[in-house]
């Protein structure tokens, strides 16, 4: 069900809530203008959220949020929420959480800030969730208008001990080539060798995927290196489960926004390190990188990062963003390092005991830290 408030007749600017798939489908035009209107992240986008709720397979286990703003017939804001559950609490989040790098909410201009105010009121007002956590909030994300303000009318959301690292590479290089020589010694000598290595099965080939080239293929081999890399490091993801559809759906998203850019390293012909980027605001960002383990001593994802840095450089784009993530392969060619912050409430009896225990658990390890207490 969906809820449209009148909130001020001489504005005319209402409020919905927005509940079942066939709500956001029908608001994907607005959405979308709205998305292209204010320049933002696809993320964001309103193919990108519709993507994940079409494909997650547990959606009987999740609820739509999704507070909407309209000026006249005109949509004005979008603040992408959902309902997830995890460790027996619903969390209210931002939708498609799971694969969203930086979240935030979308707000035109003449949109008022008691508006936004009122629809997170409505959204908390609504319930079913114990806890709200909005996490990977960039330094100038637009929802932090809204969900710190101390005249909130919803739920006061407050900092959050959890951060997260967005690492990204930058500087005066005038080409590719400028760039490599700029890295250490060891660093191109160990590139170099991992090409030499490589070159010893077959012939190396660096490439950006043909816009026309059938993804299908590429998108298999992608998950299955990920499946191997996740079973070596005793870790899940939904995203690479074998025949998931959430991959492709996402990945289409970004090739109907015209943003899509995958790499690949192909030693005689086969794909021995896989990178789904897409460009946006002038940087080339990198969504998901994997590499065959039977390459491994050549170290071919490292070969490919630096050569798809080395292609952003040679295509004037200013910067390559690693998104989330603090993986020493970023760290290692990362120029700059930009700190994700998280916000949290709770709204139930069982939110409050459970941010409650965290704090004990931090306090804890805050003390243990200092020596003060003796670690079991």
């Amino acid at each position: 069900m969906n809820t449209i408030v009148s909130i001020d007749a001489s504005s005319a600017e209402r409020l919905e809530v927005v509940r079942s798939a066939e709500r956001l489908a029908a608001i994907e035009a607005d959405w979308m203008d709205l998305w292209h209107r204010t320049d933002a992240l696809i993320f964001q986008s309103h193919a990108w959220v519709s993507a994940w709720w079409n494909t997650v397979a547990d959606s009987d286990q999740r609820a739509l949020r999704i507070g909407l703003v309209w000026s006249g017939n005109r949509l004005v804001a979008v603040v992408p929420l959902a309902i997830g559950r995890r460790k027996g609490l619903r969390f209210l989040e931002w939708a498609a959480n799971s694969y969203t790098d930086y979240g935030d909410i979308l707000v035109a201009p003449e949109c008022s800030l008691s508006a936004l105010q009122d629809v997170w009121a409505q959204i908390c007002d609504a319930g079913g969730f114990d806890l709200a956590f909005l996490n990977r909030l960039l330094p100038g994300a637009a929802a932090r208008r809204i969900f710190t303000s101390d005249l909130s009318r919803g739920i006061r959301l407050r900092p959050n001990h959890r951060e997260e690292v967005s690492y990204r590479v930058a500087g005066p290089w005038k080409s590719g080539a400028a760039w490599f020589e700029d890295q250490s010694k060891k660093t191109r000598q160990n590139y170099r060798r991992g090409i030499k290595a490589l070159e010893e099965t077959g012939k190396v080939k660096f490439r950006l995927l043909a816009p026309d080239e059938p993804l299908q293929p590429v998108l298999e081999r992608l998950a299955a290196l990920k499946r191997r890399w996740l079973v070596q490091h005793t870790r899940e993801s939904q995203l690479f489960e074998e025949g998931a559809p959430v991959l492709a759906a996402l990945v289409d998203a970004l090739a109907r926004a015209d943003v899509l850019r995958i790499f690949v390293l192909e030693c005689d012909g086969v794909m021995v390190a896989v990178s789904i980027n897409f460009v946006q605001h002038h940087t080339m960002m990198a969504f998901v990188t994997t590499f065959d383990p039977d390459f491994s001593r050549a170290s071919p994802g490292i070969i490919l990062i630096m050569d798809y840095i080395q292609w952003s450089i040679d295509h004037g784009l200013g910067m390559v963003d690693f998104l989330c993530g603090a993986e020493s392969f970023k760290n290692k060619f990362a120029t700059q390092g930009v700190i994700l912050q998280s916000v949290l409430g709770t709204r139930t009896a069982q939110g409050q005991l459970a941010l409650l225990a965290d704090r004990m658990r931090q306090r804890v390890r805050h003390v243990r830290g200092r020596g003060l207490v003796p670690t079991p």
